[in-house]
């Protein structure tokens, strides 16, 4: 029952970034998973499960709202859910004590990603409303969709921040076309994960819990998403991801570091996350004073609506 409680408060969690954020519920959710000891396939595996849900939900909301770009869903979503399938298949065949640095791996390069993005923001807007190729949308799908099953986490931190760098699809409709999306990558990893393990390691009462937390966090991370300065969220969720999934592979067989060697490393995630928070809330301060609310703020990165 404990670890019931403590899965529903990490679903509320991720649920909390997600919605302020847009991106990062599977990659926040896999690295708590892995923190308190779930095997990497399974973490994944019930994450994905969880999502099948929110993620419908989430798509259906952002298309009754005019937030989809059915376009973009057709072109970057199928190929997402190949890569999925692939991605799932190939993390139930790696060995637990390989998977799991991978997986920490992985994520650990995208809660780089993710702090950068949020402590360093920018947008480009000079080729708004220019058509989005299937060229760029299919390789960035069969990429993202691989990561996210591999990684337990990645669609939106890869997804969003390319379509948003592209400068063509107004952020509404990436947030919105990006959610929609990802219950046709969800089915396919979950698939994968189900094809590959069968029902091995995957508790069926975590995936509720995770998705009784989110939809408890729901209302909280719409309010979240109004008026919690999205950057400085940004900044001090992707240092957490990656202080935790550094500590996995100083931990794992790849690594043998000193105890002084491993806390210096510690010193220094510490010291540059603190600076990330730190440059994250002065920004936001001389965006205020310049008459830049919290929302438009929020609309700036990802869209005036919660994925």
């Amino acid at each position: 029952m404990r670890k019931l409680i403590l899965l529903g408060l990490v679903g509320l969690a991720a649920q909390l970034v997600d919605g302020g954020l847009g991106m990062a519920y599977g990659v926040t959710t896999s690295t708590l998973l892995l923190f308190i000891g779930t095997n990497p396939a399974a973490a994944s595996a019930t994450v994905h499960l969880a999502e099948i849900g929110t993620t419908f939900v989430s798509g259906a909301s952002h298309w009754k709202f005019g937030n989809v770009d059915w376009h973009v869903v057709v072109k970057v979503g199928v190929p997402g859910a190949i890569g999925a399938f692939l991605g799932a298949t190939a993390l139930s065949n790696l060995d637990a004590d390989v998977a799991k640095p991978v997986m920490s791996s992985i994520l650990l390069v995208l809660g780089l990603y993710v702090l950068t993005r949020f402590t360093f923001k920018g947008i480009r807007t000079d080729r708004m409303g220019q058509r989005l190729r299937a060229r760029f949308l299919a390789p960035l799908g069969l990429f993202a969709g691989f990561i996210d099953a591999t990684g337990g986490g990645g669609w939106g931190p890869v997804g969003t921040p390319a379509l948003l760098a592209s400068g063509r699809i107004e952020p509404r409709r990436v947030i919105g076309s990006i959610s929609a999306s990802e219950f046709l990558v969800t089915v396919a990893a979950s698939l994968g994960f189900l094809v590959s393990l069968g029902s091995e390691g995957v508790k069926f009462t975590w995936v509720l819990a995770l998705l009784l937390g989110g939809v408890i966090a729901a209302p909280i991370a719409a309010w979240l998403a109004k008026h919690v300065p999205p950057r400085i969220l940004g900044s001090a969720v992707g240092g957490l991801i990656v202080l935790t999934n550094t500590r996995t592979i100083l931990r794992s067989d790849w690594v043998d570091p000193s105890s002084a060697t491993m806390w210096t490393i510690y010193g220094v995630i510490w010291a540059g996350w603190a600076f990330a928070i730190f440059w994250s809330v002065l920004q936001h301060r001389l965006d205020a004073t310049q008459g830049i609310t919290t929302e438009q703020e929020h609309q700036a990165l990802a869209g005036s609506s919660t994925h």
